[in-house]
């Protein structure tokens, strides 16, 4: 099976794995996964001196390009080349820019360069194309880099799967996809990994809720898809989740729906607690709420004619109980909560197609960003788990050791600038000078 590979930090990767592909292809079209030497697509590759390292063989195609025939994968090195490989949408005259960059800080200056994101509040829209290919009887694995450089408050950093016959200069937000993967986050309460598939021209959403990372470092997130309907999400290489396709999205009926035939019976009782039927209220139990005083008389000068009939005022009365409520008991014919039976809904039939997706020929970024700055990086299309999963330790693992200890060098140097004081005295000036030397050394 083919790898289709975009991204920065792939030329040291290839030369450490092999990844295995079917030894033989179907005639018809579309191939499973073809070998790259067989495929049409050509490869561009930035910097010469990484093709001398990396010992691979290429073949000219006539305009200078090359071919990689080693290792069955084809990369496209984002610093020099990219924009031959990615084609802008023109459904919209003001997309947003692409750039590359590696953002504030990174691990490696070159290697860690991705496609960033430049203008806030703005639709994007750029694809890449491939070999045409079909994951039947295979596992599909769709990896990729997302690094939030801004401190981002709402848009999408997702990627979408589409067939072939996308016509890529007028991609939007409405052409039809056939899987949507990644972080989107909008505001404080949606931070998910939306995983959502095209099934019979209708899209459904994974019903489960998967927290996506918000930090400014460099996350590897990638989607696994095998042919017996089992799946995996990963965030940097650790399962985030993991089910099986009929259970997680509503592609089909449910299996089970309840028995319309078999109501719940009349001496079902489903009361756990009831009162005492053997307990009965105390004659003497019924007393006033409330009595006259009895240390309170009548004024000696009342006159009934003049101030009317007296009444002494009311208290409250030390004989009253209160509302007389019978004890409770457990209730000896507790049957439990009633369960509808099910039964198997004639409306469903299982579907073992369900993964199955023909001439994934395009991967693309179609998003909004309110506020810009997001890097995408390191593109994987695989049928191989244990390959992905080597090349996402191999890139995403070195470039987030790296920007820790890069960030945690920035964040010192910083605070030394924020502390320094303005010199008081020439002795000070002088300290001063080498002060500002070291700290821009450290930077």
């Amino acid at each position: 099976m083919i790898d289709a590979i975009f991204g920065s930090r792939m030329s040291s990767l290839l030369q450490q794995y092999s990844v295995p592909f079917l030894e033989s292809q179907p005639t018809t079209t579309p191939l499973s996964l073809p070998p790259i030497s067989a495929a049409t697509d050509v490869v561009c590759k930035g910097r010469e001196q990484e093709k001398q390292r990396s010992g691979m063989k290429k073949r000219n195609c006539g305009d200078g390009k090359a071919v990689l025939q080693r290792h069955h994968s084809l990369t496209c090195s984002f610093p020099d080349e990219w924009e031959k490989r990615w084609v802008q949408s023109k459904h919209r005259t003001d997309y947003g820019k692409f750039r590359i960059s590696a953002g504030r800080f990174y691990g490696d200056r070159e290697k860690d360069k991705g496609l960033q994101t430049t203008e806030n509040t703005k639709y994007y829209a750029v694809s890449a194309r491939f070999r045409p290919f079909n994951n039947e009887g295979q596992t599909l694995v769709l990896q990729f880099t997302v690094k939030y450089d801004q401190q981002v408050d709402c848009g999408g950093a997702y990627v979408k799967l589409f067939p072939a016959d996308l016509n890529q200069e007028v991609l939007n937000e409405d052409t039809k996809y056939y899987i949507m993967f990644g972080p989107d986050i909008c505001g404080e309460d949606k931070k998910i990994v939306q995983v959502i598939f095209n099934y019979k021209d209708e899209y459904y959403l994974i019903k489960k809720n998967i927290k996506c990372e918000t930090d400014d470092f460099t996350h590897l997130y990638t989607l696994i898809v095998r042919p017996d309907l089992t799946y995996e999400v990963k965030i940097d290489n650790y399962v985030a989740e993991a089910g099986h396709l009929e259970d997680d999205w509503d592609f089909l009926p449910p299996r089970k729906i309840i028995d319309p035939d078999m109501p719940k019976p009349e001496y079902w009782d489903e009361r756990e607690i009831i009162e005492d039927p053997m307990d009965k209220k105390p004659d003497d139990w019924d007393q006033p709420e409330r009595i006259p005083d009895p240390n309170v008389k009548k004024p000696y000068d009342w006159d009934e004619e003049m101030d009317g009939e007296w009444a002494p005022p009311s208290v409250p009365n030390p004989q009253y109980r209160g509302i007389w409520k019978p004890r409770i008991i457990k209730n000896p014919n507790y049957n439990g909560i009633w369960v509808q039976p099910e039964v198997d809904n004639p409306e469903y039939t299982p579907d073992p197609n369900l993964y199955k997706y023909f001439n994934i020929s395009i991967i693309g970024l179609e998003i909004l960003q309110g506020k810009s700055g997001t890097i995408f990086d390191n593109f994987l299309i695989t049928n191989d788990e244990k390959y992905a999963e080597d090349a996402g330790n191999e890139m995403w693992g070195v470039t987030f050791e790296r920007e820790w200890k890069r960030r945690e060098r920035q964040d010192v140097v910083y605070k030394k600038i924020n502390e320094k004081e303005e010199p008081k005295g020439k002795d000070d000036k002088k300290a001063k000078k080498g002060k500002d030397s070291s700290v821009k050394d450290e930077l």
